[in-house]
């Protein structure tokens, strides 16, 4: 009974249950791969007639010493699933082929025998323009997770997060750079009738997608590494005062701002060690000059340079001593010789050092000035208990005289300032 379950080849008499050819024209016919590839004819059969292949599931495509022991009938569900899903969703792909497979041996057998194998070898050439490539790798292809990894979320409040529109589980904030930028690839879709301009139009669209993509996070790496939302915060200047460094100098703090546009090519460590670095050798070169000054006044070695330092700076304090005491006589003589033009005139020593410096630069005699003086003050209490003002000043006082000398009143206190 167990022979009947098996068929022949109606040419040869060899077993053929494990794939067969039977044909559609001729009843009962039925040929081993063998038969069927040389071309067999018995009977009313010809070669020419249609066939059906008949498999019962047990047939390897790549022989009995293939990795895995792959069937015929997986080999055609992996490359249905390959079709159906696209190269790289090995996921999907398993899931196709049987629960038997796992996504990693599908992705190994597909490329190791229709890509590597002898298969591929014969069907791909190696200069191809557009090479299969898994655009899921990990490596940074155009639709790569890694593409737009998330960065670690910002250790703020809740009440920052809000003011900011920031959302820490995605690392976005609800404005982002170029914030329409989605509207390049929400309208496309792929269709079976499109032709070579539309597919390339559309794969313009997702390069330019992906473009902006790339844009927005380098700018997120930027202000993550600069600190740029602390500072935005003011926790920065918090963090200045925990941790002090060096004091920068005003030449140093306008040269940053000259190389200011470098930040978006070199990352905050480097900025800062190359800056560090140009203090370095301003020290060096500070150093380097003196040890020449040293050499030209013949000193060489450094424990002489110690007296020579010494000395030098006592020549230097007495040098400024002497500049000290004689810009102290040249005042002295100045000030004597400052009012030359008006210390013989009529009421000089009644004024006082600042009424004399006032009237020196007015070029107003001591008389003249004392009579101005009289008449603004006597004004003022006048005004004070409320009794009119009939006096006048004289002819030879202008506009400019007059500001002048309420000014100076006012600030000596004379006067009040409503008055003035």
């Amino acid at each position: 009974m167990a022979e009947l379950g098996k068929k022949y080849c109606v040419y040869c008499l060899a077993e053929v249950s494990p794939l067969r050819f039977r044909c559609t024209e001729c009843a009962d016919i039925e040929l081993c791969p063998e038969c069927f590839s040389a071309g067999a004819e018995i009977g009313p059969h010809r070669r020419w007639h249609g066939y059906q292949l008949v498999d019962g599931g047990r047939f390897t495509l790549w022989g009995a010493e293939a990795e895995g022991g792959w069937s015929s009938r997986e080999e055609q569900l992996l490359l249905d699933a390959i079709e159906q899903f696209g190269f790289g969703n090995w996921e999907d792909m398993a899931a196709h082929v049987g629960a038997s497979r796992t996504p990693q041996e599908v992705m190994e057998h597909y490329v190791s025998m229709y890509i590597h194998g002898n298969l591929g070898k014969a069907c791909i050439p190696d200069t191809i323009p557009n090479r299969v490539t898994d655009h899921t790798c990990p490596s940074g292809g155009p639709l790569s997770p890694s593409l737009t990894t998330p960065l670690p979320p910002l250790d703020i409040s809740v009440a920052e997060q809000q003011q900011l529109g920031y959302m820490p589980l995605r690392d976005d904030y609800e404005i982002e750079y170029d914030q329409d930028a989605e509207t390049l690839i929400s309208g496309l879709s792929v269709n079976y009738d499109d032709d070579d301009v539309e597919i390339e139009l559309k794969r313009a669209h997702v390069d330019m997608y992906v473009r902006k993509l790339k844009e927005r996070q380098r700018r997120k790496n930027i202000a993550r590494d600069y600190n740029l939302v602390p500072a935005f915060l003011g926790k920065d200047k918090k963090d200045k005062e925990k941790t002090p460094k060096r004091k920068i100098t005003k030449e140093e703090k306008e040269l940053r701002l000259k190389l200011r546009p470098l930040y978006q090519f070199m990352s905050c460590k480097e900025f800062e060690d190359f800056f560090e670095n140009m203090h370095k050798e301003r020290i060096l070169r500070a150093k380097i000059r003196e040890l020449q000054r040293y050499r030209r006044n013949g000193i060489t070695k450094m424990e002489e340079s110690a007296e020579y330092e010494a000395a030098r700076h006592k020549r230097e304090k007495r040098k400024e001593n002497k500049n000290i005491a004689s810009s102290k006589r040249g005042k002295e003589e100045g000030k004597e010789g400052e009012f030359a033009a008006i210390e013989n005139l009529p009421g000089f020593e009644l004024l006082s050092d600042r009424e004399k410096v006032l009237c020196s630069s007015l070029n107003l005699s001591p008389a003249r000035y004392l009579t101005v003086k009289t008449i603004i003050i006597k004004d003022h209490l006048q005004k004070r208990q409320g009794i009119p003002s009939k006096s006048r000043l004289p002819s030879y006082l202008d506009k400019v005289l007059k500001k002048r000398i309420l000014n100076f009143l006012t600030e000596s206190g004379w006067i009040s300032r409503d008055a003035s």
